[in-house]
């Protein structure tokens, strides 16, 4: 209980600090040189991800995608930073899930032969030590936190065209409202360590998130993304000019 206390208090914090819907990704692009420093890279983080759940044996990976911001710290050893940030989109789930009974015989009928699509809908934190080889390759490893917000099951058959006939039946209640667990991954800056970097990571819970299966189920995810700086050309120029002037004082 401690722990689950502790880690909610951390990502809340994170929260709270940072921003909790679209008008503050906009905000960040707007003051993106004030959040750059010589030791603080900040920019957004986008991408793809491949989203599956363990105990799931017929289910196969849903695609989505996610969006937030991240922050690189440099560490003493040049080649070594903390990357950390909030995906404010973002969400795990799976695809393929056999219809279930909803304890209504209308509904249960059309559904007979469709499929289940599982959305649940995180704030997630990651926080993992980088190296960089040189300026460009890096490895990364580390932790991802996660407060689940909303989820739904979309129940879907075919009518007219394919799953033109969906229902969303609401289960966050039915999954614990944390999730944590480790995140691996490789990435790559382009312009010789100066522009975006593409990162190919690996996510694997270490929480069982589903209160009805009587089995452990884990969040799972492949997430392929896009690093963009925001407003650090504008924080090096201005930093340059600050300096030309006080060697002219």
């Amino acid at each position: 209980m401690k722990t689950k206390t502790l880690a909610a208090i951390i990502v809340s914090s994170l929260l709270l600090i940072s921003f909790k819907s679209n008008s503050q990704i906009l905000i960040s692009l707007l003051l993106g040189d004030k959040l750059n420093t010589g030791k603080i890279e900040f920019g957004l983080d986008g991408g793809v991800n491949w989203l599956n759940q363990t105990n799931t044996p017929e289910t196969k990976r849903l695609f989505d995608w996610n969006l937030g911001f991240y922050f690189d710290i440099k560490m003493k050893n040049p080649h070594l930073f903390v990357h950390t940030g909030v995906i404010v989109k973002s969400k795990m789930g799976a695809s393929g899930i056999s219809p279930y009974d909803l304890n209504d015989d209308f509904l249960d009928s059309i559904f007979v032969g469709g499929t289940v699509d599982r959305k649940i809908n995180y704030f997630n934190v990651p926080v993992m030590l980088r190296y960089r080889f040189g300026n460009f390759i890096h490895l990364e490893g580390g932790i991802q936190l996660g407060l689940r917000y909303t989820g739904f099951d979309v129940f879907q058959n075919d009518v007219f065209k394919k799953n033109d006939l969906q229902f969303l039946n609401e289960i966050k209640n039915d999954f614990t409202r944390l999730d944590a667990g480790g995140l691996a991954g490789i990435g790559y800056k382009l312009r010789k360590g100066q522009g975006m970097i593409i990162s190919l990571r690996y996510y694997y819970g270490f929480v069982d998130v589903n209160k009805l299966l009587a089995g452990n189920q884990q969040n799972t995810s492949l997430y392929l993304t896009a690093s963009i700086p925001i407003g650090k050309g504008k924080a090096e120029r201005k930093a340059k000019e600050e300096a030309a002037e006080q060697g002219k004082q």
